[in-house]
């Protein structure tokens, strides 16, 4: 299949699928998240194939959603309906990493913001640059993001941490509270994740399938599906509310970036704690 936003590279067992907006930080427009849940299902039928990893081209992981106002269907609307249906695409296509029979690894580097959580949060493992930076600023004035699976990873106490400042950590600092498996200097990222996926091709594919059913059957019978539905429902409130409504406003009379920068004014004015 020939893609536009995504680079698609195959080694032995290994795919690589590469988000290639590098001039955008790799924002999660609807075409690339449309090619990104196509490029894992190719994987998924080729029997060639036993794992995947998935990582970003430039300076970036992923800078998360592509809000630009202006953009139809990419930015919060006033419509409740078509918010929950935009709501609906995202999660079905960032879902495939965890739907898909065969193991997923996130390749963080560089920024992985907001929806870009959500990439990373639904692969299986994720390994990180230890200067890797991940944030959700959205939940200041845009909503939330509802799979990132901080909450199961890291724990309700951080996962709260997280989304209640909107503050950023470290690869390392994500490492020590377990929102990612391993963090390693950003040089050796690379050839860390290859060792991996490598060591990982070794085991036939029937037998990651089963492992990796077995292991999510767990985390769902948690409440996952539950969970990731009530999340929808809680975005499509959070954009509705005044804070949300008022911030879309200054965005589309003065510019997204005005509007970020005037966001992000009271919260550098303050040291961020823990650090």
């Amino acid at each position: 299949m020939n893609y536009k936003d995504i680079n698609y590279n195959k080694r032995g067992g290994v795919v690589t699928v590469i988000f290639n907006r590098p001039e955008k930080l790799n924002a999660l427009s609807r075409n690339l998240m449309d090619e990104y849940a196509a490029a894992l299902l190719e994987a998924e039928q080729d029997d060639e194939v036993r794992v995947a990893v998935v990582k970003g081209a430039g300076r970036a992981f992923s800078a998360g959603y592509d809000i630009e106002p202006g953009k139809p269907g990419e930015y919060a609307t006033t419509d409740i309906l078509k918010d929950l249906a935009r709501m609906q695409f995202n999660t079905s296509r960032l879902c495939t990493a965890w739907n898909l029979s065969k193991p997923v690894i996130a390749q963080v580097h560089g920024y992985c913001i907001a929806g870009g959580n959500d990439v990373a949060g639904q692969c299986d493992i994720i390994i990180a640059a230890e200067n890797a930076v991940f944030q959700h600023p959205q939940i200041r004035r845009l909503g939330l993001t509802w799979m990132n699976m901080a909450t199961y990873h890291a724990g309700p106490q951080w996962a709260k941490m997280l989304m209640f400042t909107g503050d950023p950590i470290s690869g390392k600092e994500a490492e020590l509270i377990g929102l990612v498996a391993k963090a390693v200097p950003e040089e050796k990222l690379e050839a860390e994740v290859n060792k991996l996926a490598d060591r990982i091709a070794l085991v036939p594919s029937e037998e990651l399938a089963v492992n990796k059913a077995a292991i999510n059957r767990i985390i769902e019978e948690m409440g996952l599906r539950n969970a990731l539905n009530a999340g929808m429902a809680f975005d499509v409130i959070a954009h509705q509310t005044k804070a949300v409504k008022n911030f879309r406003k200054m965005a589309e009379e003065n510019g997204l970036r005005v509007a970020l920068a005037k966001n992000e004014e009271p919260f550098k004015k303050l040291p961020i704690p823990f650090k």
